[in-house]
This record gives C-alpha cells, structure tokens and sequence, in this order.
C-alpha cells in the first residue's frame, strides 16, 4: 500500500491525511501500481458522472468531467503534451529540442496542441454511448497510466537531471510486468475483448513513441511521459469509439 500511496502522491493532488516517507529509488518502484491510480482517478471520474449527469445536460457534464481530471492531476500531464509539441515546432536538433520542452514560457504551437487534444478528449467521451460511458470513464485512465510505464521502464535518459530521470532509475521489467497484469486485468472485466483490443493497439502505438524519441532525443524525458500518457487517454477513447461503432465484440 505505500507504494500506492507514493504513486497517488506523485500522479495527483489529492491530499492525503498522512505523510509518507520514501526514497528517489521509491517512485520508480511505484510505477508497478500507476495503473491502480489510474483506476482510482476513473472511480472519481464515473462518481462525479453519477452525481451530476441527473442534473446536467450531457456536454456540460462531460465537459466538466475533463476539466475534473485536468484539475485532480494538477495538469502536469497536459503540461507535457504542450512542451513537446512546443519541441517539435523548433527548428535544430536534439539540444534545442531539449531546451525548449525546459523552457516554462509556453508557445503558440504548444497552446494549440493543448486545446486540440482536451477538444479531442471531449469529443471522443461525448460520443461514447450512456451504456458504455462508466466502464470507459474507468478504463481510459487507467491504460494511460500503464503507457507511462511503458514509456518509463527499460527507457534511456535523454537527460541526466528531472523527475523523469529519477522515475527511469528505479522501474525496471518487474514494475512494467506488474502494472502490464492489473492493465490486463482491468481491461478485460471492464470491456471484455473491446478492452484487450484497445491494450494492444496503444501497446503497439506506445512502443512506436518510445523508439521514435529513443531515436530523435537519445531517450526520454518526463515531458514525453506526459505527453505519451495524454496521447492514449484521447486514442483510447476514440479507439473505444470505433469499436463500438463497428460493433466489435
């Protein structure tokens, strides 16, 4: 539990009524139980569904639904999807590239990533059948905190300081093994095939990200774990579209 507890720390701002002591090597190792936090924040996500969607029409429901997960994150994941679109407007190679996802002013092109992809993320919950809206708001959380694993674990360093190098440290197979399990598990008492489709198309998109940055930057950085994470919240709703509209088992 006190790596759960060193995971919910890190990946939200929910305030805790204790203190926890850890170590650096501690966060790395906590990644196991990222996708358990993930679980977590789409628990909060369907309660809120619940409490309002009596009383709200639908997009305003879900439109507060996203602006709910931005906030209980404290947006540092959406903070990463703007810094490497920012990277990738600039004009040079790895080292300016590096330098201005660093930079804390924000871009034009990184604004308009930002707003495209909370735009795509709305979107693609708004149209998810009522039938099916609670296991996806469960589910796409979820999977996107195994892609940060994923990301994570076996990655080299694109640079030596930050907390993504810290996390990269200290998750290994072990961590990527365990979270893959409860990933599974999840995806498939939620969705049933539908889940296990949507694991191994973002599987394969994620491994597709990681090579590319490995190749681009030498390795990754904790703005391209963000980034990869908020990427597979949007795919994993639309992928979760296409498969209920292709009335896939």
């Amino acid at each position: 539990m006190r790596l759960y507890f060193i995971a919910l720390q890190f990946l939200t701002i929910i305030p805790l009524p204790f203190s926890i002591r850890f170590e650096e090597r501690d966060l790395g190792r906590s990644m196991a139980l990222f996708p358990l936090v993930g679980l977590t924040l789409g628990a909060f996500l369907a309660g809120t569904d619940f409490i309002l969607s009596p009383w709200l029409p639908r997009q305003v429901c879900d439109l507060l639904l996203i602006a709910f997960l931005s906030a209980i994150t404290g947006a540092i994941h959406l903070d990463g999807l703007a810094d490497v679109c920012d990277g990738l407007a600039a004009r040079g190679g790895r080292e300016r590239f590096l330098a201005v996802m660093k930079d804390s002013r924000g871009g034009a092109v990184g604004v308009v990533g930002l707003m495209l992809g909370l735009l795509l993320k709305y979107q693609a919950l708004l149209h998810i059948p009522l039938e099916q809206k609670r296991e996806a708001l469960l589910f796409f959380p979820l999977l996107a905190r195994f892609s940060q694993v994923q990301m994570t674990a076996g990655a080299v360093r694109a640079r030596a300081d930050g907390l993504g190098s810290t996390f990269i440290s200290g998750a290994g197979k072990m961590q990527f093994v365990s979270a893959g399990v409860i990933t599974l598990a999840g995806a498939w008492l939620l969705l049933n095939l539908r889940g296990i489709y949507c694991c191994l198309i973002l599987y394969l998109f994620t491994w597709g990200l990681k090579w590319w940055f490995h190749r681009r930057l030498g390795g990754v950085t904790g703005d391209i774990i963000g980034c990869a994470s908020e990427l597979n919240e949007i795919l994993c709703l639309i992928i979760l579209l296409a498969l209920i509209g292709a009335k896939f088992p």
